[in-house]
């Protein structure tokens, strides 16, 4: 598990004031702003409030941009915050960076993969998983019947694919 966690992004400029629009990736999209955020390696931190909530996020000052060429720098940034800032995940919710690099199983017990990503297109999250066996990626859909068990501490979790998806 990381220390810290991508809780949002900078999507650019907001207006021509330095405001910047936010995508949240919380569960209670405002929750982001009640966060120490910085960026991946924690080198800058970055101080937002919100302004107001716009179509597909929010309009946010960020401490130190003034203009919209600053705001627009920022296009891109990703939003972190500490673990121990985070509430504590409910039965059954996982952070996607805890099971980002966990060992994918078959209920055989075959590994097939290794997550590479979480992805989330509104229909449901789906695990990106890839190995050395794998022709291409594979997209798994992050159920309870397809993902029967989630081993964080074991560093693995146990899939029973839909016929077909692994071949």
């Amino acid at each position: 598990m990381t220390d810290l966690v991508l809780v949002g992004s900078i999507a650019g400029s907001y207006g021509v004031q330095g405001d910047v629009r936010i995508k949240s990736f919380c569960a209670q999209a405002t929750d982001i702003f009640g966060y120490r955020l910085t960026n991946a390696d924690g080198s800058r931190s970055f101080d937002a409030i919100l302004v107001r909530p716009i179509k597909n996020g929010f309009a946010a000052q960020i401490g130190g941009v003034a203009t919209k060429e600053e705001a627009d720098a920022l296009r891109g940034t990703e939003l972190y915050a500490s673990r121990d800032q985070l509430p504590d995940a409910e039965e059954d919710e996982y952070y996607y960076a805890d099971l980002i690099g966990l060992s994918v199983l078959d209920t055989g017990g075959t590994v097939l993969g290794t997550v590479k990503q979480v992805m989330d297109h509104g229909a449901g999250d789906l695990l990106e998983v890839q190995g050395p066996a794998l022709r291409d990626t594979v997209l798994v859909p992050f159920t309870k019947a397809v993902v029967p068990t989630v081993d964080l501490a074991g560093g693995r979790l146990v899939v029973d694919p839909p016929e077909g998806l692994f071949d």
